[in-house]
């Protein structure tokens, strides 16, 4: 408990600090979004409305610390303010309508590629020195190589404009209703595929190759060695006593990666127009919409620090040494 306790006291002074920058950065970046509204609508709106919307987006002539205090009372009333570039929409709804689709591609391609890259990293550990061990890792790790968006876009000029084999944009098909009915799941997992397997190439050879450096410590332990010699069979050594005990590592990096689906994986949703929340923030950023952007990296920042303690609570109870130490 004193563990978790600190490690809650850790988490919480992040949490401060990345609020603090979240509210600190936009008002050190020149110009605001109000100056921006103001030239964009031409000098139509009076001065009343300007000094409106000051106070709407917290940009009023306040001292700093009424602001910073006036930001943490919206954080907990989980009032965001508004967003500018699809005024008068609340942070919140463009945030809830939008992370579906990031947790849905992300988490997606997180399961496929961690289940496969640890599979095959154990297997590659094992028989070390095989044809898995010597030709899939330098494979993969030349794959991971490429940024997402060059292999997306190659992905999508192959499969979807030369060949015809899955959709070129957006979530799914313009003009159908979100619905849990077979047609809707089915057209939403074909939009998903090319997005999802370009993310699941790039990121399988570092868990293939993690797992398979980790097995190979574990494999050199006594109590391997001790399994072997009373006979049992090589499945159960390599699953019961070397693979439990070279997922610890694993459950950290996963942990760690499931924090960051939030954020998504930016330049594929851009390639592919999916309507997500790395998506979105190119869209705040492009209209300086500066409520949706701190929105988001708060959104992004909280969900990596929520994820991390979790893990943390997990790696206590898988690992006694923990507990002890």
């Amino acid at each position: 408990m004193r563990f978790v306790v600190r490690r809650l006291g850790f988490y919480l002074v992040a949490f401060w600090v990345s609020v603090t920058l979240n509210f600190l950065l936009p008002r050190f970046m020149p110009g605001d979004p109000v100056s921006r509204m103001l030239s964009q609508s031409q000098g139509r709106m009076t001065p009343e409305q300007v000094d409106q919307m000051r106070v709407l987006f917290g940009l009023d002539q306040r001292p700093i610390w009424q602001q910073y205090l006036g930001y943490w009372q919206s954080i907990f009333t989980g009032d965001m303010g508004v967003s500018i570039s699809r005024f008068p929409t609340p942070v919140t709804e463009v945030i809830a309508s939008q992370i579906g689709w990031t947790v849905l591609l992300g988490g997606t391609a997180l399961i496929i590629a961690v289940v496969i890259g640890n599979a095959l990293g154990i297997l590659a550990a094992w028989r070390r020195g095989g044809v898995l061990d010597s030709v899939l890792p330098p494979v993969l790790v030349f794959i991971g190589s490429f940024p997402y968006f060059w292999l997306a876009m190659g992905a999508l000029y192959l499969f979807g404009v030369t060949l015809g084999w899955f959709p070129l944009r957006h979530a799914f098909t313009a003009g159908l209703t979100p619905s849990w009915s077979p047609v809707f799941l089915s057209d939403v997992a074909a939009h998903l595929v090319l997005p999802a397997a370009t993310i699941v190439l790039v990121s399988i050879g570092g868990w293939m190759l993690g797992m398979r450096n980790t097995m190979i410590a574990t494999n050199s332990e006594d109590y391997i060695v001790m399994a072997e010699a009373k006979g049992l069979r090589p499945s159960r050594v390599m699953l019961r006593y070397a693979a439990r005990n070279a997922t610890l590592p694993a459950v950290t990096s996963f942990g760690m990666a499931i924090g960051f689906v939030v954020g998504g994986a930016l330049l594929t949703e851009v390639v592919f127009a999916y309507p997500g929340l790395g998506y979105q923030l190119l869209g705040a950023v492009s209209a300086l919409d500066y409520p949706l952007m701190q929105g988001i990296f708060l959104t992004i920042t909280a969900a990596v620090l929520v994820a991390n303690f979790l893990v943390d609570i997990i790696y206590v109870r898988l690992d006694p040494r923990v507990r002890v130490s």
